[in-house]
């Protein structure tokens, strides 16, 4: 298998959760993992405002990828299916300008089928 693959990725996060027994160990309950999704963004928002090294910065990105593998993992779902339904999904929305950055959203409106 490619090691630069989404399934060796996953594999690598299922793998880790093994070894260390997560699903004994409260590792994947949500509310846990979201605390330390919320943890790791704030990493990143201070390699950001302060200036840190983009070593860092991709440190802590790829601490939250993990995060988010092991959330398919912990709760047994399809993320590269949800990635591409959603890709779909936000595809179709339309892009604003607000306050000079771009924003795509549905504004308020439902999803165009």
């Amino acid at each position: 298998m490619n090691p630069d693959s989404f399934e060796s990725m996953m594999d690598a996060v299922r793998a880790f959760h093994e070894k260390h027994h997560f699903d004994r160990n409260g590792g994947e309950d949500m509310v846990y993992r979201v605390a330390l999704m919320a943890e790791e963004l704030g990493e990143i928002s201070a390699c950001v405002s302060k200036g840190k090294p983009l070593e860092e910065l991709s440190e802590e990105c790829a601490d939250l990828l993990i995060l988010l593998l092991g959330n398919a993992v912990a709760k047994d779902f399809d993320l590269k299916q949800a990635f591409w339904d959603k890709m779909e999904k936000i595809s179709r929305r339309e892009s604003k300008i607000i306050d000079g950055r771009v924003r795509v959203s549905t504004f308020g409106q439902p999803d165009k089928e």
